[in-house]
């Protein structure tokens, strides 16, 4: 047993052997791994007892912990699902878990909606609407979608549906949309085809053509050929679509089927979805934290985050191997299923089998092509930095670079970007927002010696912190390889004298990066270093700068937006009070003044040709 800490020997004292989740954290308070147990007691104090027996991944665990919390629960399904629930919010770094899982994207029928249209979101939520997903490419729902919505005319504005609109849009136009805004198509039909579009998702393609094709005889009979020929070119794209499902058994069996494969410390899982005996798509995803642990394990995991976020559970799993909590798992996707019963199913022979192989063989070579994409990716980044350290004439690659910059109008609501990039790719939970707090109006330079003071003043109160053994904020903590500021001689001038304020003139190397010529200005330099045109060095420097100006932009509108627009008027420097008042008797209103010309603007007296631009450019931003 490793040498324990009062703290941690107390904790190990005192654990209830009862079913439950346990949460390690490490000096700095951040949690690193998350499990479960049916007998806390048992569970926990194995780590410390048992270091002959355990891998290198979990030593490493058991030498960061710092300190140990845990949650009774009533039963092994309840922990299940805690487990789950802890790890997606807290992500640790020792725990098996989908990579990117906040991001998937879904398709969203807004069926609350009495005409509902279709999105795509990143978020679920419980308001009534139907969700399809996750899809682990956006472009690839869109290209899914591009094709659905000729089958399915669906709405995708924001109109409020009266069916009295005097014309409908150019998708009506183009036969994207059915026109319910015009009256084309009433509420029942329009909502039929929604319904129909979400069967479809389901691979239930059957029971819409049997219905589709009753419908065109009916309006055939009645001689609405027009109504008819919509609905012959519906059925038909249908079988189009359907034509590409490859057929994998005559039964209609409704399963998922799972399959993996490993490289380097990287696991991909390979999903295909087979609905009524047709292969009707196929995902796969990439776990991480999956260094050392059996494949068993990793399946398990998968299946738990995966179809906890999943929008549809099957009738049936096909597995490549057993898994050590089938039955646990199996009551818990019944819950997920409605009460209905859920099949964990390992194959050995025949069709089931043969669809395990082809799953493994598209997860072999999905893993194979991104660890191309990625080996190449990370050699461009390390030219990249490799170059910037020669250029420069840094000590070290700048793996550590830091990038800000300053938004505003005319100097209202002025804030400030924060960006990091480690090992040439961003690292956006370190990313911070700055709100100008001391300087009025449009002063750049002011604004950034405010900021970069503030962000050392931080660096200082994260030193501080760590003596006194309490956990600093990680965006501040470290001094950056690389300091970066948008903006010429002037920023850098400032920058340079915050660093000489901290004592760091000689410890974090600055530039400035101009925006015209994509000049690098340095200290004691006098020409500007240009990085060759088509160099990695100069990608990623662009790349750097545009993202602090996109962080920038978007705070400084959302501030924006908060103040108001009323308050933004006011904020304009040339109009007081009386042309306020003016503007608003003669427009009657903040839209009024939007929707106005500069011709119309300059009526009002006092108001130039350059005011009126720059209150248009305020209002319309």
């Amino acid at each position: 047993m490793q040498e324990l800490s009062e703290h941690l020997q107390g904790i190990l004292k005192t654990l209830p052997s009862k079913p439950g989740c346990y949460i390690m954290k490490n000096a700095a308070g951040e949690v690193i791994y998350v499990g479960k147990a049916v007998n806390l007691r048992n569970r926990v104090r194995s780590y410390f007892h048992a270091s002959t027996e355990l891998n290198i991944k979990t030593l490493q665990l058991v030498q960061r912990i710092a300190d140990i919390e845990w949650i009774i629960v009533g039963s092994e399904l309840e922990a299940l699902i805690l487990e789950m629930n802890l790890i997606k919010k807290h992500r640790p770094r020792y725990n098996i878990r989908l990579k990117d899982d906040k991001r998937y994207p879904y398709i969203k029928v807004h069926w609350a909606m009495p005409y509902p249209k279709i999105t795509v979101t990143r978020q679920m939520e419980n308001d009534g609407s139907r969700y399809f997903g996750p899809y682990t490419s956006v472009w690839a729902v869109h290209q899914t979608l591009d094709v659905l919505r000729r089958i399915f005319p669906y709405l995708t504005c924001d109109r409020q549906i009266t069916g009295k609109d005097a014309r409908a849009c150019l998708y009506y136009d183009i036969k994207l949309c059915s026109g319910p805004c015009i009256g084309a198509i009433d509420q029942l039909r329009y909502r039929q085809i929604i319904d129909d579009f979400c069967q479809f998702l389901q691979g239930h393609t059957e029971p819409i053509v049997s219905r589709l094709r009753q419908e065109m005889e009916q309006a055939a009979e009645e001689l609405r050929f027009e109504q008819a020929a919509v609905i012959r070119d519906r059925i038909q794209a249908i079988d189009r679509v359907v034509e590409k499902q490859k057929v994998i058994s005559s039964e209609e069996m409704n399963s998922d089927v799972i399959a993996m494969a490993r490289s380097n410390g990287e696991a991909c899982v390979q999903i295909f979805f087979i609905r009524s005996g047709k292969l009707v798509g196929r995902e796969y995803f990439i776990l991480e934290g999956t260094e050392q642990e059996a494949d068993g394990e990793i399946i398990t995991h998968f299946i738990t985050q995966f179809y906890n976020q999943a929008t549809n559970v099957p009738e049936q799993l096909l597995l490549p191997q057993e898994i050590e909590e089938a039955r646990i798992i199996r009551e818990w996707l019944r819950t997920r299923r409605n009460c209905q019963k859920v099949e964990l199913s390992v194959p050995r022979e025949g069709t089931p089998s043969e669809l395990i192989q082809m799953a493994a063989e598209n997860a072999r070579e999905t893993l194979r092509a991104l660890r191309a994409q990625w080996d190449s990716d990370t050699n461009r980044q390390s030219q990249a930095l490799a170059e910037l350290q020669q250029a420069m004439a840094l000590p070290q690659p700048p793996n550590r670079i830091e990038c800000f910059d300053i938004s505003n109008t005319q100097g209202t609501a002025a804030v400030a970007s924060m960006v990091v990039f480690e090992q040439g790719v961003p690292s956006k939970k370190y990313y911070r927002r700055f709100n100008i707090q001391t300087v009025c109006g449009p002063d750049d330079f002011a604004s950034m010696e405010e900021v970069l003071t503030r962000r050392f003043r931080r660096w200082q109160s994260a030193q501080e912190a760590s003596k006194l053994g309490k956990p600093p904020d990680p965006s501040f903590a470290l001094l950056p390889d690389l300091l970066i500021v948008d903006g010429g001689k002037g920023q850098l001038g400032r920058a340079v004298s915050v660093l000489e304020q901290f004592g760091l003139g000689d410890k974090v190397p600055v530039a400035g990066l101009a925006k015209q010529q994509e000049e690098l200005f340095l200290p004691g330099r006098s020409d500007p270093l240009v990085l060759p045109r088509h160099s990695q060095g100069l990608y990623l420097l662009q790349r750097i700068r545009d993202e602090a100006h996109r962080f920038a932009i978007t705070a400084h509108r959302n501030k924006r937006t908060k103040l108001g627009m009323a308050s933004r008027l006011e904020q304009v420097p040339g109009i007081g009070p009386a042309r306020r008042r003016e503007l608003l008797r003669r427009f009657g209103s903040i839209e009024g003044i939007q929707n106005a010309s500069i011709d119309q603007l300059m009526q009002i007296k006092g108001i130039t040709e350059t005011l009126a631009y720059e209150l248009k450019h305020l209002l319309e931003d």
